[in-house]
């Protein structure tokens, strides 16, 4: 049986800590994403790579919004809320991606709502945003 899984050998951690990701070009994609309205008329394996590409780059920007939360008082309330976000975004990222639009949209959603989490938390907090 073959699988159809990259894994990705990173045991220093470096994707989650030391490599930016490209906001400007997630922000791109999450928009044209978005705007689909109907059939994108893409092939499955085109849109799966798309889910790939935001599911990454959501798992990414999840454990920058769970870093700058533990930068909070543990009573503060956007720590909380931010807890509750990064749950929620890892329930969602378990599914296994599909080649389908509505897989690629619920990704692209979830990684602006992620952006957004981790702008509030700026905004609470501006060092917590630019934890390592």
């Amino acid at each position: 049986m073959s699988s159809t899984h990259l894994v990705l050998h990173d045991p220093e951690g470096r994707l989650d800590t030391e490599l930016p990701l490209d906001r400007e070009l997630h922000k791109a994609l999450v928009k044209a994403v978005l705007g689909w309205t109907g059939d994108p008329a893409l092939p499955p394996a085109d849109l799966e790579q798309i889910a790939l590409l935001l599911t990454g780059a959501a798992r990414t920007v999840a454990a920058d919004v769970r870093r700058a939360a533990y930068l909070l008082p543990e009573d503060h309330a956007a720590r909380a809320l931010a807890d509750v976000v990064f749950e929620e975004a890892s329930r969602r990222l378990s599914v296994p991606t599909e080649g389908t639009a509505r897989c690629a949209q619920d990704r692209a959603r979830l990684v602006r709502a992620l952006y957004e989490r981790l702008d509030r938390l700026a905004s609470v907090a501006p060092q917590a945003a630019m934890a390592p």
